[in-house]
């Protein structure tokens, strides 16, 4: 069952809270009538809806990229009631002290981070509620994925309301408002055009592109006059009215849950000022409609906050530290982007119970004295001596790089030792004080304002936040030695020390190097899906015989079971299963269903790939794209990427290749893409020291045609090599027949025949895979390669949760020495060649690294690189890499 996030449309709910309950007031005088319908909101969240995560989206202050598209946007809004404003500031306030998170960006409008939110939510298969009555909303509705709740009548909106209502769907409704306009906003739209127009154009021409492509054939001559004298205006609201999608994404949905302490009685000391007595008696009377505990009294530790605010006293501390002294280090800046950042402060902890703060770009009318930045520079230099430690260091590694050219040393990174004595536990220094310390740091929301950065927090307060970072690591520091010593693991942090607290480095080099997008490319591919999408629509259509929306699970099951007659697979509550699996089980029965599935890839094509990468290449001058890679984003051990996610861009389709022939090299070089072979396969052979395999790698026989000699003999090997293929990846990740048939299209029967066929032919793998999960149920976890552990929490595991443990662990010793074996390799490529223009290291996509290499050096560094990778480690059986050149990143496939 789908997992559900509520975005809440913070003003948009106040707004209606204030008008829709009497003008109370407090004792003292102050207005409560808001604050109290917001606080009946809270209280019924569990009866009027259940959800798993929950954001407040919040408008910032000033103009946003609307205004600069057209300077009348919202330029006609009455004023807002004093004691309405008296009220939002308090509300805002108390979504944060009760534990709620709060999302929002400068230059955007809630609705544009509601729309982000929610196109982010659904990529990784969230249902959204939206708490809103907003129309401007309709145009993210998509049933049964994103839908409109309405706080105050109590009721869903969904597809079928917004066609009752407005007479279009949802994806029609930007087009509808461009040719109607917004009084309330001040959007012009075509002069002239009402609801009944505008209605009756979008049934007719679908879209405003369409209507103005086919206006000759309009028949009334006033609307034809009407759009013709308004098209720019058209146009110009067709952008003031559709909502970004690209301006917040959900980094850890985690982040989202319900407060676990109960969030009225957290404030019930301030509720109790504004005399809002009556419902903390109601909640401490019944609870509230989800499981809640009881607050606890928030405790922080003591210590000394030191603001080191000259140049003399900062060198007075500096020069009275050791030489070999570990010293916590910690920067403060103008943003989490590090190509934008720039430096505010720097903090550092050497002591029991003392931080010091140096501030160096704090920014704000009457500020203190600052460190210069040539004395800073000299300082760091100075710190740079001492045995440095950080959390999450890549960070402030780039930080200090950008803004001083200086690369900062690194003893040890707090979060990479916390991944390492358990990759699956949260590893943030919040999470961690309150884990190990019981300690509640000091929130980054109640330091720096909404629509600010750090350069406005005041000196005093920035120092105590700051100091308690650098404070807080260095515990945090000692605390997990304890640990590796208490559960004997020293050896995973001397891996750190080998590989994983530089690799930090090679991450960061990798995210400045970036890699070049041809917009053309992506441009006409653009152009050309949006029509073929438009062309799939229209056929669609016909072979269903009406209009629906396409992306819509109940309406496209209804017109398939219903309608159309196919055979359909259990009807839930929500309505038929329309997924991928049940489409291709369809395929052949009806002419719609290939059309249904190449609809699909297009459509993400469009929305996941192509418009995303189209926008990030355009920010940068030379249409470089940077992606940022987690090294603690995983279990196993293997990298992720986020924003973008470019390590997932479709592999076998025709869509992942468009989209990857548009990632190019810059003038006079050449992409080089280096590939290690078939290395879980390999390491399966090196662990379990299987005769047959360790022969068949040693012999630099095809694996798979071997293994397809020893299931099906010589004379039917080669037929019956990808079925070999299937069952050589298969087993490593845990499949079992009944997955094998599926993933064959064979009955389960043959399935079990052809796995009984490849032990007894492979006769040392089925007991090491066997010796595998017997291991991880006695000890409870699994290592790598190079020792590195996964851990598993049997204790509180059911039947199904243990099988998939011990499959996700047999996976972790495959893929996760894979990935200790390819990073091994980008260090030892980053320490040779990082100061290299000749070659730059862009990518790492798993088992296969992309580099940038001059043309003129291609044959001998990567010669190199081969020779680098293939002589890592050295295994029972030979590593072998494939090499490919191109002139863009398809081209190595």
């Amino acid at each position: 069952m789908k997992k559900t996030i509520t975005v809440i449309d913070t003003f948009g709910f106040l707004f209606r809270s204030y008008y829709a309950l009497p003008p109370l007031k407090s004792k003292s005088g102050f207005p409560t009538g808001l604050l109290t319908g917001f606080m009946n909101f809270i209280a019924n969240i569990g009866k009027d809806f259940q959800t798993d995560y929950l954001v407040f989206a919040l408008d910032s202050k000033g103009d946003t990229f609307r205004n600069e598209i057209y300077q009348e946007y919202k330029a006609q809004r009455p004023d807002v009631p004093e004691d309405l404003l008296k009220q939002l500031p308090v509300a805002i306030e108390w979504i944060e002290k009760m534990g709620f998170q709060t999302a929002s960006k400068v230059g955007f409008e809630a609705d544009d981070i509601i729309a982000s939110i929610a196109h982010d939510a659904k990529q990784k298969d969230l249902e959204v509620r939206i708490v809103s009555h907003d129309k401007d909303l309709y145009q993210l509705i998509d049933d049964d994925t994103v839908y409109l709740f309405d706080p105050i009548k109590k009721v869903v909106v969904n597809e079928d309301k917004c066609f009752s209502k407005y007479g279009v769907m949802p994806k029609q409704f930007t087009d509808y408002q461009a040719l109607l306009g917004d009084s309330a906003d001040n959007v012009p739209g075509v002069k002239g055009v009402g609801a009944k127009t505008a209605e009756a154009l979008i049934k007719e021409y679908g879209t405003l592109d369409n209507i103005y492509e086919n206006i000759e054939n309009i028949e009334k001559t006033r609307w034809k006059n009407l759009l013709e004298a308004n098209k720019e205006m058209a146009f110009i609201s067709k952008e003031l009215v559709t909502l970004k999608i690209d301006c917040h994404a959900i980094d850890d949905v985690e982040n989202f849950v319900l407060p676990k302490e109960n969030p009225i009685l957290k404030i019930a000391d301030i509720l109790s000022e504004f005399d809002l007595n009556r419902i903390i008696d109601r909640v401490n009377k019944d609870g509230l409609n989800y499981k809640t505990q009881i607050p606890k009294k928030i405790q922080r530790l003591q210590f000394d906050a030191i603001l080191l605010d000259t140049k003399e006293k900062l060198f007075e501390v500096l020069n009275s530290i050791k030489t070999d002294t570990i010293v916590a280090f910690d920067t403060e800046t103008t943003d989490l982007d590090t190509n934008k950042a720039k430096i505010v402060g720097f903090s550092f902890s050497f002591e029991e119970s003392k931080g010091y703060y140096i501030p160096v770009g704090h920014n704000y009318l009457g500020v203190g004295s600052q460190v210069s930045l040539e004395d800073a520079k000299e300082a760091l230099l100075k710190l740079n001596e001492f045995k440095l430690i950080a959390q999450n260091f890549k960070y402030d590694y780039e930080i200090i790089k950008n803004n001083f050219d200086i690369e900062m040393n690194l003893y040890a990174d707090t979060m990479i030792m916390s991944w390492l004595l358990n990759p699956g536990s949260k590893v943030g220094l919040d999470a961690k004080a309150k884990e190990l310390f019981d300690h509640e740091m000091i929130s980054f929301k109640d330091v720096v304002k909404k629509g600010e950065d750090f350069s406005s927090v005041p000196i005093e307060k920035a120092c105590e936040y700051a100091s308690e970072d650098a404070l807080i690591t260095l515990k945090l520091y000692y605390k997990l030695q304890e640990e590796f010593e208490s559960t004997h693991t020293k050896y995973l942090f001397e891996l750190g020390q080998t590989l994983e607290f530089d690799f930090t480095k090679v991450l960061a080099y990798m995210e400045h190097n970036g890699i070049k997008v041809d917009v053309s490319v992506l441009e006409e591919l653009k152009q050309k899906n949006i029509k073929h999408l438009q062309e799939l629509t229209l056929n669609i259509y016909e072979l269903a015989g009406n209009e629906f929306n396409i992306n819509s699970p109940k309406q496209l099951g209804e017109i398939l079971f219903e309608k159309l007659g196919l055979k359909a697979s259990k009807k839930t509550k929500s309505g038929y299963s329309t997924n991928e699996m049940v489409l291709h089980k369809l395929y052949d029965e009806h002419k719609i269903i290939p059309l249904l599935l190449n609809y699909r890839e297009s459509y993400k094509l469009q929305s996941t790939y192509i418009e995303p990468l189209l926008l990030l290449a355009k920010k940068s001058e030379e249409n470089r794209i940077f992606t940022s890679f987690l090294q603690t984003g995983t279990a196993t051990g293997r990298l992720s990427s986020k924003n973008p996610n470019l390590q997932n861009i479709p592999v076998k389709s025709e869509a992942g290749a468009l989209i990857r022939s548009a990632f190019i090299p810059k003038n006079g070089y050449s992409l080089v893409g280096i590939d290690y072979s078939q290395i879980e396969l390999r390491l399966l052979a090196h662990f379990s020291n299987d005769e047959a395999l360790v022969h068949a790698f040693n012999s630099g026989l095809d694996i798979h045609r071997q293994t397809a000699v020893k299931i099906f003999g010589e004379e039917q090997a080669d037929n019956n090599r990808s079925i070999a293929k299937s069952i050589n990846f298969g087993l490593i990740y845990g499949m079992g027949s009944r997955k094998l048939a599926d993933t064959l299209g064979i009955q389960p029967k043959e399935a079990k025949a052809y796995i009984e066929s490849y032990f007894k032919a492979f006769k040392s793998v089925k007991d090491y895979l066997k010796s595998i999960e017997d291991s991880i149920l006695e000890e409870g976890y699994v290592e790598t390669l190079l020792k590195r552990k996964r851990i598993f929490d049997f204790d509180s595991a059911n039947g199904m949760q243990k099988a998939a443990f011990l499959r996700e662990g047999v996976n972790t010793k495959f893929q996760g020495s894979a990935a200790d074996l390819i990073k091994l390799s980008m260090l030892k490529i980053w320490q040779k060649y990082k100061h290299n223009n000749d070659i730059k290291m862009l990518l790492q996509i798993h088992d296969e690294l992309i580099f940038e290499i001059k043309n003129e050096k291609i044959d001998e560094i990567a010669e190199d690189l081969v020779k680098i990778m293939e002589n890592i480690v050295e295994l029972k059986i030979p590593l072998k890499v494939s090499k490919n050149i191109g002139k863009s990143w398809q081209e190595l496939k």
